[in-house]
């Protein structure tokens, strides 16, 4: 099992499947406020739920996907994973969080510890962060992280009744600081 500590309240663990109810009741508990900018949360079921973490762990297993739960003070209160491209030693991240623990600097650092472990641990050179380009809370974190600006992709993300722009930031290994 991968658990990384990020702080004296908060750690990472592997999405596992005994954590899909909670991850379901999360969701469900947060359905406007996820999304306004993740379609999968306005109508996510449990079952959904359950078969996204079955995705997420043979992606874990094949080293494709670092799939973790957000737990804070043992409660899980979001998601944060690796998208992992071998061949290229990159990797995007994606992450949510509860309404109730947002603007708490949390996201921050499950993404500073999610960058330290692809960049130390998998060797990664590159790594991405795109956000829907009105999700300004999303794009703050890699702007807080150092990221590179790198482009905007227009009307690139299906977004309800409408196309949305989605912003690309990136970083590379030797940019890394932390």
């Amino acid at each position: 099992m991968f658990k990384y500590q990020v702080d004296e309240h908060t750690s990472l663990a592997i999405t596992e499947m005994r954590h899909a109810e909670a991850l379901y009741n999360v969701i469900a508990e947060n359905r406007h406020h996820i999304g306004q900018f993740l379609m999968f949360a306005k109508n996510q079921t449990l079952e959904e739920t359950k078969s996204f973490v079955e995705t997420s762990l043979t992606r874990f297993a094949t080293g494709i996907g670092v799939p973790t739960c957000i737990w804070y003070d043992n409660q899980l209160i979001g998601s944060i994973g690796l998208h992992i491209s071998k061949a290229n030693r990159s990797a995007s991240i994606g992450y949510w969080i509860s309404k109730e623990y947002e603007a708490k600097g949390i996201m921050t650092k499950c993404c500073k510890a999610m960058i330290d472990y692809g960049f130390r641990e998998l060797d990664l050179n590159r790594i991405e962060i795109r956000a829907i380009k009105e999700n300004i809370r999303s794009r703050a974190i890699p702007e807080r992280l150092g990221f590179k600006l790198e482009g905007t992709l227009r009307q690139d993300v299906q977004l309800y009744d409408a196309m949305a722009d989605t912003i690309v930031y990136g970083l590379l290994a030797q940019e890394w600081l932390y």
